[in-house]
């Protein structure tokens, strides 16, 4: 794996575990660390399987924009259905939440790397 791929995998997992991490502090006291992986984890495995079908079935790097977003779709999609079966929440508004922000998260760091990866003119 290319040092960009590396790093672009950490992002994604680390951007996941921020957006648990504030959606904790905002609902739940308690041990922060175990509570963010502990909602996080549903939506690490989403990212992992959108990873797997870009780089696998794709044959492309989730670096860029179109492949982010399967990624993405992935990340929320899978994340929703695993926490609905390990019996956590699916409220409607939190997954416009969390669709909206991992949105954010894992889309805008695409973009920017499109933008400044692009040719100068």
């Amino acid at each position: 794996m290319s040092r960009r791929t590396t790093l672009a995998l950490v992002a994604d997992a680390l951007l996941i575990i921020i957006f648990a991490s504030i959606g904790r502090a905002e609902h739940e006291r308690g041990n922060a660390v175990v509570g963010a992986l502990s909602t996080a984890w549903p939506f690490l495995v989403g990212a992992g399987i959108g990873w797997l079908l870009v780089t696998r079935l794709g044959r492309r790097l989730p670096v860029e924009m179109g492949p982010g977003i399967t990624v993405w779709f992935c990340t929320v999609f899978l994340g929703m259905v695993l926490r609905r079966i390990a019996g956590d929440g699916t409220a409607f508004s939190f997954v416009i939440v969390a669709s909206i922000v991992l949105a954010i998260f894992l889309l805008g760091w695409r973009a920017g790397y499109a933008w400044w990866v692009r040719p100068r003119r």
